[in-house]
């Protein structure tokens, strides 16, 4: 016993073996409304000692759906797969949800009890739960917020947390993988932000992750929306709750198995469907960020979930470190401009006001363009102009006086042909 928290420890053998009935509802489906509940279309080829495989063989059979369509596989596996998440010492398990539960909720109704303060403004989907399901799913989120008042901004919370309960027992063996995920230490893989520091962080990361693996989507934001990171800020969104059922769960799949860089992954995945599907007619309207929701919504018109996730695993992205540091400068440039661990949602604007924007050079279109290619972390200050030939000459060594000092710096040039 550390302190007066318990401890869990959990021995499961390095042999695992289990079996499976395939069945649609075995082991399943108390929170759960059938009705709405995709059918199974083709039998689960589940190997009994899936577990037991290495790294790379799991990782190889998650990413192909074995089971994309056994409820009862996901409901035996699931638990066993996020208890093999590093995490931290002291996590709060089931019986710990039990104890806090009942304390919460033995009398009053859970409609008493207001929903955490993270969870303002975001989305918080039901999927295919019944309406036992959905009260199960305010009370494990409350209790997240009872025994984690650190977290202070959390949009993938509500949604992991409803998706899981699809797949749990009870809501006690629900809220202990949520746990687990919440407490994960395990070097560069980071499941769930919990600050609105880290979630903008992760949002200004994917969007340099576009702007490198996307270069055509990219250019088609950047030249439809004013601010591109403000598109780029919902991109979790696209994911969950935006995805249809099918799709988010075989997201979730990956995602407990890989961390945070599947859902990068997968997002690229869908911005690149994205353009191929709107490049013959152009964008519909001005509301980018909404074409993109519906877009997605509507996503088995345009491919599969199968292939969407061979895309998304072709996609040669960076190492889960790179990842990881990138996000860290990330974050060092947002608390450079004031933005804290514990602020809520802040409006962000970028650096350069396009509406007053005025240049011999380049037009307000062509610098939002260029704005665009920047790194995330630099392009959030406004620009500073250092050296103009209208006003400093031509000298070289002028030049390189006016900006010595000052980086990083972009250099336009305009050709006396009027190529920029």
């Amino acid at each position: 016993v550390l302190g007066s928290s318990p401890v869990t420890i959990v021995v499961t053998s390095e042999a695992d073996t289990w079996d499976i009935d395939t069945s649609s509802r075995l082991g399943c489906g108390q929170f759960v409304d059938w009705d709405k509940m995709p059918e199974p279309q083709q039998p689960a080829q589940i190997p009994r000692d899936v577990l037991a495989r290495s790294p790379k063989e799991l990782k190889r059979l998650m990413r192909e759906g074995c089971w994309g369509w056994s409820h009862a596989g996901r409901a035996r596996l699931y638990p066993r797969l996020i208890q093999q998440v590093s995490c931290r010492l002291v996590t709060p398990d089931a019986l710990v949800y039990r104890d806090v539960a009942g304390r919460l909720f033995g009398k009053p109704s859970v409609s008493s009890h207001p929903l955490p303060e993270f969870l303002e403004g975001c989305p918080m989907p039901t999927y295919c739960l019944n309406p036992h399901g959905v009260t199960a799913l305010k009370k494990i989120l409350i209790c997240v917020g009872t025994l984690f008042p650190d977290i202070t901004h959390s949009p993938l919370l509500p949604a992991l947390a409803a998706l899981l309960l699809h797949y749990s027992e009870d809501e006690a063996q629900c809220f202990e993988s949520v746990s687990r995920l919440i407490a994960s230490n395990a070097p560069h893989a980071d499941y769930i932000d919990q600050s609105f520091l880290a979630h903008q962080a992760s949002c200004m990361t994917f969007g340099d992750l576009a702007n490198k693996h996307c270069p055509a989507a990219h250019k088609l934001i950047a030249g439809a929306s004013e601010n591109v990171l403000e598109v780029y800020s919902e991109w979790l969104s696209w994911l969950f709750p935006g995805l249809p059922f099918g799709y988010a769960v075989r997201v979730l799949d990956v995602f407990l198995l890989e961390g945070q860089k599947v859902l990068y992954r997968i997002a690229l995945a869908l911005l690149k469907q994205f353009r191929l599907s709107v490049a013959p007619a152009g964008l519909q309207g001005s509301d980018i960020k909404a074409e993109l929701q519906a877009f997605v919504r509507n996503i088995a018109q345009h491919v599969t979930v199968d292939k969407l996730l061979e895309r998304a695993f072709g996609i040669r992205l960076f190492s889960r470190k790179e990842i990881w540091l990138l996000q860290m400068a990330n974050r060092k440039a947002l608390m450079e401009r004031g933005i804290t661990v514990v602020q809520r949602r802040p409006s962000f604007h970028l650096a350069v006001d396009m509406q007053n924007f005025s240049s011999s050079t380049v037009t307000a279109q062509e610098m939002r363009l260029v704005w665009s290619w920047i790194p995330e972390r630099f392009s959030l200050f406004p620009p500073l102009l250092l050296f103009s030939t209208s006003e400093d000459g031509c000298s070289l060594q002028r030049f390189y006086t006016c900006c010595e000092g000052y980086e990083p710096t972009v250099l336009l040039i305009k050709t006396t042909e009027g190529e920029v």
